[in-house]
């Protein structure tokens, strides 16, 4: 593409993101996403089987290409991910190109198979179909939900068994995926989640898509990005997750989980099972963790209510940005020992963050490492506030506990270790 369309895309590309990002009233968008080598802490990385009946072979190929975006806002400095380089162009764009792309009105029974890149428009509503994309490995498949619903009893509504990248995108519509039932594994594959991606996979879109799931509600075996649209999860297990990173731009979220909201864990490589949120708005209800990150959570923006156990859980957790509100029964906060690529540490630099504790031995800002504030605005009330088994730092911002306004970050040393005395140097 010559250099004059790239200005133009870039342009009309931060247009739209910049119209949503006041939409949502969302306070700094992201950071410049490189590992930042300067931290005070040692970073040592961030980086069934379906019987098909109707199968599609002839398709637009022509848009087989992505460049990563420049467009997002880089106001965020020292974030350990940046939103620049986790977002392609194409994820951010919101509707679909569809000149040559396949129409298919879904069919009690009739499952449907894709195996060749381009756009494949669904609309209707159906039971017991499920929707395949086996593809070449390095093909890019467009799914554009136009109104469907599909209900099934024991298999994904969205199955993607090969593609380089999948992107599901809504119209200005409702569209609904249900399994009701107990899911069948495909083979060795353990196919629980309504929609159930082996590779990349991409959600946005201007509509609403409802999604409802007696295991996982969204899973995706590699990177998960969510740039846009509107989504109501109900699921009994996970509503969203992912093995290598969950990356989220924009959107509108109403889930509700059994354990996990947003769950990122990568078992084979200890510097991924990351997840990053730059925008979006969530209310987010889990029986467990509401954001659950392997090695790093990263939020540098969005608005943020959360309901559970604990709030926000990983091994790195650092806010730049947003607002987040958290009602726990547990810990508000928790960085815990999962990964050993990281010091157990929660980074607070921007951002308004207010925790509300239930009683008993729960705590409000819980590291089994250190705590370092240099921004942002955190009010905690509960019995315990901070608890911490290395060092605090609090050079900036401001910290409130229990309506009163401290200079030093108490230590409740629930967890039997010896914390430093926090305070402002």
């Amino acid at each position: 593409m010559k250099n004059t369309m790239n200005e133009m895309l870039l342009k009309y590309v931060a247009g739209l993101i910049s119209i949503n990002v006041c939409a949502m009233a969302m306070a700094g968008c992201t950071a410049n996403l490189t590992e930042n080598t300067d931290s005070s802490t040692s970073l040592t990385a961030v980086s069934t089987a379906v019987d098909t009946t109707d199968t599609i072979d002839t398709v637009n190929t022509d848009d087989t290409t992505e460049t990563v975006t420049t467009s997002l806002n880089t106001s965020v400095s020292g974030g350990l991910y940046s939103a620049g380089d986790l977002f392609t162009d194409r994820d951010l764009t919101q509707t679909a190109d569809l000149s040559g792309a396949v129409t298919y009105t879904v069919t009690d029974g009739k499952d449907i198979t894709i195996t060749e890149a381009g756009v494949y428009v669904l609309s209707g509503t159906a039971s017991d179909v499920t929707v395949t994309v086996n593809a070449g490995s390095d093909d890019k498949v467009q799914l554009v939900l136009d109104g469907v619903s599909i209900t099934n009893a024991d298999s994904p509504c969205i199955y993607v068994r090969q593609a380089d990248k999948v992107f599901v995108t809504t119209t200005d519509s409702g569209n609904s995926l249900s399994v009701t039932g107990t899911f069948t594994a495909d083979g060795d594959t353990n196919t629980d989640g309504v929609i159930f991606s082996k590779d990349d996979l991409v959600l946005n879109g201007t509509g609403t898509l409802t999604v409802s799931s007696t295991d996982n509600g969204v899973v995706c075996k590699d990177d998960l990005r969510i740039t846009g649209g509107t989504y109501n999860v109900t699921a009994s297990s996970k509503a969203f997750e992912a093995n290598d990173s969950i990356r989220i731009a924009g959107g509108s979220f109403t889930v509700t989980a059994g354990t996990d909201g947003f769950h990122a864990e990568n078992d084979d490589d200890n510097t991924l099972g990351y997840i990053y949120i730059v925008g979006g708005q969530f209310t987010v209800k889990a029986g467990d963790d509401g954001v659950h990150a392997t090695t790093v959570a990263q939020i540098d923006g969005g608005s943020l209510a959360i309901s559970a156990a604990e709030g926000i859980e990983a091994t790195y957790i650092q806010i730049n940005g947003g607002t987040v509100n958290i009602e726990s029964w547990d810990d508000g906060i928790n960085a815990a020992r999962k990964s050993s690529a990281y010091t157990p540490t929660v980074e607070i630099t921007g951002g308004d963050i207010t925790i509300t504790m239930g009683a008993g031995d729960t705590d409000g800002v819980d590291s089994n490492g250190n705590i370092i504030i240099t921004g942002g605005t955190v009010n905690v009330t509960g019995q315990s506030s901070f608890d911490y088994d290395g060092t605090a730092t609090f050079t900036g911002g401001t910290v409130i506990v229990n309506g009163q306004q401290v200079d030093t970050l108490p230590n409740q040393m629930m967890g039997g270790g010896m914390g430093g005395r926090g305070g402002r140097r």
